[in-house]
């Protein structure tokens, strides 16, 4: 079964799309925890950041180098957080690989997605 994700990337369902190429595609979060939350998306269904296999790594720098773009488009490039969780203890809860890009207040030591 296709992941949301995988619906987004194939346009069967709306998102707003802030960045695209053949690699990756980069979106709104819908249900934002910060005043920037932004998700950089793997167009090739990578399970979790633990399921990258060397093949992947240039997916990876070119998830990398849209993180660093969009950061300075939405002018957090300052003052930001890239993450991604892996597994459900993690708070994990799409198994395609993606990147939370979280900006625009200060972020606690504590606050997880």
């Amino acid at each position: 079964m296709a992941t949301i994700f995988e619906k987004i990337i194939n346009k069967e369902i709306p998102a707003t799309i802030l960045y695209e190429d053949d690699t990756v595609i980069a979106i709104k979060d819908k249900f934002p925890k910060a005043p920037v939350h932004l998700l950089i998306i793997s167009k090739k269904v990578i399970p979790s950041f633990q399921h990258i296999e060397k093949n992947d790594l240039p997916i990876i720098g070119r998830m990398i180098e849209v993180s660093q773009k969009l950061a300075k488009e939405f002018k957090v490039e300052k003052a930001y957080r890239l993450l991604t969780n892996v597994g459900e203890s993690a708070g994990q809860s799409i198994f395609h690989l993606h990147f939370h890009l979280l900006g625009g207040k200060t972020l606690s030591e504590s606050e997880i997605i």
